[in-house]
């Protein structure tokens, strides 16, 4: 297999879940010719500005995120808005491994993804090419 293509999404503005599809099926590598479902045939992707992603409608309040460690009683949940304030690249890691089949190529798949709050990142040397979704 030849060298991995790098693209670089900025999400300023962009609607969450309309980005998360693109860039699963980008990770994949579904989009070219010699995709194989059982193959880690995709691409790396750098996203910034991730802190500027868009959720409609009332998505930042009503959508919950739940995380539990296996006690009794110990159920977190934390709403859209708190998880882009403290951590917004997790709220794109979410929806991403959400979009991936739930396998073990998945865990391999997702280590592909780079994600920074704000607009600078550590990857020229591997000079993404700018992908408009």
């Amino acid at each position: 297999m030849g060298a991995r293509e790098w693209f670089l999404v900025d999400a300023q503005g962009k609607t969450l879940g309309r980005i998360a599809t693109k860039i699963a099926d980008l990770l994949r590598g579904k989009n070219k010719p010699t995709f194989t479902p059982h193959v880690d045939t995709g691409a790396f992707v750098i996203i910034i500005n991730a802190e500027k992603v868009a959720l409609t409608g009332n998505k930042q309040d009503q959508k919950i995120y739940y995380r539990h460690s296996g006690y009794l009683g110990s159920l977190r949940s934390t709403s859209a808005r708190q998880l882009l304030a403290k951590k917004p690249e997790d709220v794109i890691m979410k929806a991403v491994k959400g979009m991936l089949p739930k396998n073990r190529l998945s865990d391999q798949i997702i280590k592909k993804l780079k994600i920074y709050p704000g607009a600078e990142h550590p990857h020229v040397a591997q000079n993404p090419a700018a992908l408009e979704l």
